[in-house]
């Protein structure tokens, strides 16, 4: 029997289903790779305040565009399938399947690997590290058993099997994309936090110029307007929401305050990040870095802060 000839419209439509069902399964694993790491914060890595920066819109993008796409080349496939039984046999069917149970079967291995050595090495089994292990584990023995039984015509005698396969999968992508929203917040929410962070970036530009004030004159600035000297520092920072003013109070000698308006309370892993960023160097002649914590609740929060001299020295003399 001759081998049945393989057409440009064959090549394209299993390339494409191919890629886009590549690029949805590693968009999906990553996706819950980031949830996992939200839930479960490493205290010395930096996640951003808008965990949308870190990559989740694209792979929440990649699942919703790419995903469809898969489903409905690979329904193409099948009717082709149905009316020419030749269009199954084609090198180009059989290559994509076994090339996906190659990766999948090297996905599980490294995965087992992964963990043993881990495990053998003594090293700390974290929750986070267990469930990405898991995730993998999961996803590519899923796409293991799918496809080897494709190979097999599984799918073929049993098509309502096959039904209800693509609409389990076709929830499974929707919950994962619908807890992003529980997990992470809504891109609203992200963009709030995202606000919070550039408020908290501006009151350290605040305290920055207030220390490097005192150690230029040796007295706190009564107001804002005297730290707007276009030569020294450029403009004030100003609230990015509402464009107003931050509120500086001196509170003696050497004590001052900084207020914002906050709209969220902020994430632990957010808080180091701002107190990283807070240990800016101070002007020429100082010897201390400022470490500070920047922990917010919702609402209007104050941070109380004191000017220690032994690690901000005077500048200069003041001349009598």
């Amino acid at each position: 029997m001759d081998k049945p000839k393989i057409t440009a419209k064959d090549f394209f439509l299993w390339a494409g289903a191919t890629v886009a069902f590549y690029w949805s399964v590693i968009a999906f694993i990553f996706l819950l790779f980031n949830y996992i790491d939200y839930t479960f914060p490493n205290a010395l890595t930096y996640y951003p305040a808008d965990p949308y920066a870190s990559g989740i819109s694209y792979q929440m993008a990649s699942i919703i565009v790419l995903f469809p796409l898969y489903l409905w080349l690979m329904s193409v496939i099948r009717r082709d399938i149905a009316r020419d039984s030749s269009r199954g046999e084609i090198w180009v069917r059989r290559w994509a399947i076994i090339l996906t149970l190659f990766v999948a079967g090297i996905a599980i291995a490294v995965d087992l690997i992964t963990l043993l050595t881990t495990f053998l090495n003594g090293e700390e089994l974290t929750t986070a590290f267990l469930l990405k292990v898991l995730v993998v584990l999961l996803v590519a023995a899923g796409v293991f058993m799918h496809f080897s039984a494709d190979l097999k015509g599984y799918w073929e005698r049993f098509p309502e099997r096959r039904n209800y396969v693509r609409i389990g999968v076709t929830v499974v992508a929707v919950v994962s994309i619908v807890a992003g929203f529980f997990i992470v917040g809504t891109p609203q929410d992200a963009r709030l936090a995202r606000l919070d962070a550039e408020k908290v970036s501006g009151l350290q530009e605040l305290q920055y110029r207030t220390t490097s004030y005192w150690q230029a004159k040796r007295v706190l600035p009564a107001s804002l307007a005297l730290l707007s000297d276009p030569l020294t520092y450029g403009p004030l920072p100003v609230d990015p929401q509402t464009g107003e003013q931050y509120v500086y109070q001196a509170t003696g000698a050497l004590s001052f305050k900084l207020c914002a308006t906050f709209n969220k309370e902020s994430r632990g892993n957010q808080i180091q990040f701002s107190e990283t960023r807070a240990m800016m160097p101070v002007p020429v002649g100082g010897k201390g870095m400022m470490q500070d914590t920047w922990q917010h609740g919702e609402g209007e929060v104050c941070f109380d802060r004191t000017i220690d001299p032994s690690f901000y020295p005077p500048l200069n003399k003041v001349q009598p």
